[in-house]
């Protein structure tokens, strides 16, 4: 029998609750590979993810089970599973930079204990760590990422915070034989990827970008913790650097987070423009509208990157994992195309290269 996946949480919030709900709905509902690089990834299928522990600080959602908090107040992504009780208590943690000023104005901290990360990470026989914790947490994810060292405990960031691709992290994980992964989670067709592939396609085909914006509104959490303009620094840069990338020249461009509608839940609305010149000088306009739910657009994703990571795990692979993070997250160490990224990924998998 293949070994489980004992997965940690850090923020129980609609991401978590996609992920949570889509391994139930891959393991339960047969072997759909809709949404998956593959339902089998190098061994792993979804049913081998368990969860061993989840931390947050929202009253609404602290001493619940895992089951039952994906779905509290103010979580509001779509329903698509029907959980039974898991045996997993989302445990009060410190909260330090985790809650904005907008956030702050929703939701009610929890008056429990903080428990101690570390002893429930080992106690729980955790061997990675997802954190889901809102944008802007710096100080928050710096100490999960600590927490996960003492622990000897995998660390994947699924938020635009850098540890993976800073090499100050990447050399204290892989000190500890610990593999690491991120940063920034990036969607399975969301607006990043969409916005690399276009830019790419442009040069590929020898067309000229003289300037290109791309606009995101939601209605979740996510983007009313965003309204505190001082927590999108990070953001932006994860994900322009990301588009950036695929140019061999600077391009003119506006790229993040821009308002929170309420009405549109968890829905991501995201507007790409972009200009050039192809032949003669010629001018050309490429204007593009996505709209997608936006945790289950990264929970297929994340559940690759988890089986990835416990590969690295498997094979004694320590430090930030540079194919894993260019497929699966928006500012990995090492930027790739999306092709060229995929195509690293499964080599990795499949044990063709180290990293």
């Amino acid at each position: 029998m293949r070994r489980k996946i004992r997965v940690a949480i850090a923020g129980v919030g609609n991401c978590a609750s996609a992920l949570v709900q889509g391994v139930h709905y891959y393991t339960n509902e047969g072997k759909d590979t809709t949404g998956l690089l593959s339902y089998n990834l190098g061994g792993y299928e979804p049913g081998d993810i368990e969860f061993a522990a989840a931390f947050d600080v929202v009253d609404s959602k602290v001493g619940k089970d895992l089951s039952e908090g994906i779905f509290a107040i103010p979580n509001n992504t779509i329903k698509i599973s029907n959980i039974d009780i898991m045996d997993v208590k989302i445990e009060k943690a410190d909260v330090f930079d985790g809650i904005g000023e907008h956030y702050a104005e929703i939701v009610r901290l929890s008056d429990r204990p903080s428990v101690d990360v570390t002893r429930t990470l080992k106690d729980t026989q955790a061997d990675v760590l997802l954190n889901y914790l809102p944008v802007g947490s710096t100080l928050a994810t710096q100490y999960y990422a600590e927490k996960c060292l003492e622990a000897g405990v995998c660390f994947i960031n699924a938020i635009p915070v850098f540890i993976a691709s800073t090499p100050k992290w990447h050399q204290a994980f892989q000190s500890r034989n610990i593999a690491c992964a991120g940063d920034d989670v990036m969607s399975q067709l969301g607006a990043t990827v969409l916005h690399k592939t276009l830019v790419k396609l442009f040069v590929d085909r020898g067309v000229k970008i003289e300037q290109t914006y791309q606009l995101n509104v939601g209605g979740d959490m996510d983007f009313y913790n965003m309204l505190d303009e001082e927590r999108l620094h990070d953001k932006r840069v994860s994900k322009t650097k990301a588009v950036e990338a695929m140019a061999p020249y600077g391009i003119p461009m506006r790229i993040g987070p821009s308002d929170y509608v309420n009405f549109l839940q968890n829905d991501k609305v995201c507007y790409i423009s972009m200009k050039g010149k192809y032949f003669g000088n010629m001018p050309v306009e490429v204007d593009v509208k996505l709209r997608v739910v936006d945790a289950y657009n990264s929970a297929g994703v994340m559940i690759d990157a988890i089986r990835g990571t416990k590969l690295a795990l498997q094979r004694g692979i320590s430090g930030s994992l540079e194919s894993l993070s260019a497929y699966c997250f928006k500012h990995p160490p090492v930027h790739m195309s999306y092709s060229q990224a995929k195509s690293n990924f499964t080599e990795f998998i499949e044990g063709k290269r180290d990293n």
